[in-house]
C-alpha cells in the first residue's frame, strides 16, 4: 500500500513548550509539520521532575506522530534517560513500533549541550523515527 502523497517529506519539528502547573506536574506541547505545513499537535501531563518532565515531552512528541501518520504506524514510548556521555549531556529514547509481522524497538538520541532536555527528548523521538518513517515514505 504506497503512503498518502503528503508524505513526502519527513516530518519537521515546528514548535515545543513545556509549563510546569502550581499542581507539580508539567504540560508538553510538541507541534510537527510535514510537506504540506499542517500541524500536528501532541499533548501529554506529566510529574514535574527531570525525570517526569523529560517523559512528558517525549510522549508529546509520540502523540503528534501518531497524529501525523494517522495509523500507518503506532509508536510507544519505553522510556526516556537524560545521560552524560564522551563529557557531553545527551538524552536517549526507546520506542516500540507494534507490528503483527515484526514488532521493531527504536532508539534514538540528542546532544543536549547548551539546549533544553526536554525539548532534547522530544527531539530523540524524531531522530528515533526518521529512518522507519524515511524508509516507509521515501524508498517506496
Amino acid at each position: 500500500m504506497p503512503p498518502p502523497s503528503r508524505y513526502t517529506d519527513r516530518l519537521r519539528f515546528t514548535d515545543f513548550t513545556l509549563e510546569r502547573l502550581a499542581s507539580g506536574r508539567c504540560r508538553a506541547r510538541v507541534v510537527l509539520s510535514g510537506e504540506d505545513d499542517q500541524p500536528h499537535i501532541g499533548e501529554a501531563e506529566g510529574l514535574m521532575s527531570e525525570a517526569g518532565e523529560l517523559r512528558c515531552a517525549a510522549e508529546a512528541c509520540v502523540t503528534a506522530l501518531g497524529r501525523a501518520v494517522e495509523g500507518v504506524f503506532r509508536f510507544e514510548l519505553l522510556g526516556v534517560k537524560a545521560v552524560r556521555a564522551f563529557d557531553a549531556n545527551v538524552v536517549i529514547v526507546s520506542l516500540a513500533v507494534p507490528s503483527e509481522e515484526r514488532p521493531h524497538r527504536l532508539v534514538g538520541c540528542f546532544l543536549t549541550q547548551d539546549a533544553d532536555p526536554t525539548r532534547g527528548a522530544a527531539l530523540a523521538v524524531l531522530n528515533a523515527t526518521n529512518r522507519i518513517l524515511g524508509n516507509r515514505f521515501h524508498m517506496r
